[in-house]
């Protein structure tokens, strides 16, 4: 089973920038898909950004297109979801999950422990 551990959580003012990472260990014999989620009190968990294919394509929510930037760093096995553009609407918290890449769709199977992201006004 793969672990996962996020950081780079913090509070921040509208309009800043955070950068998340996902540190990914344990070794698997299945070709793995991961993503970015988020929750917010009382609201369901949403995709903010997807890897998938062999990291040949990235999927982003609607809400963070052209403010949220998804990448790989294969020798650390890390990912990192780079946020700019920051607003209130983005707090949450912020997980990864990992699992295994189905052709059609990611099975996740696990997931980190979520770092908390808040954008104040």
């Amino acid at each position: 089973r793969v672990q996962l551990v996020e950081s780079g959580g913090g509070s921040v003012q509208t309009g800043g920038s955070l950068r998340l990472s996902c540190a990914a260990s344990g070794a698997s014999g299945y070709i793995m898909c991961m993503g970015w989620f988020r929750q917010a009190p009382g609201k369901e968990r949403e995709g903010v950004a997807y890897i998938y294919n062999g990291g040949r394509r990235i999927w982003y929510g609607d809400s963070v297109k052209g403010r949220f930037t998804l990448s790989q760093d294969n020798a650390n096995n890390t990912m990192y979801l780079q946020m700019n553009s920051l607003k209130p609407e983005d707090t949450a918290v912020y997980s990864c999950a990992a699992g295994v890449d189905m052709g059609w769709g990611c099975d996740y199977k696990s997931w980190g422990q979520g770092t908390q992201v808040t954008v104040s006004s």
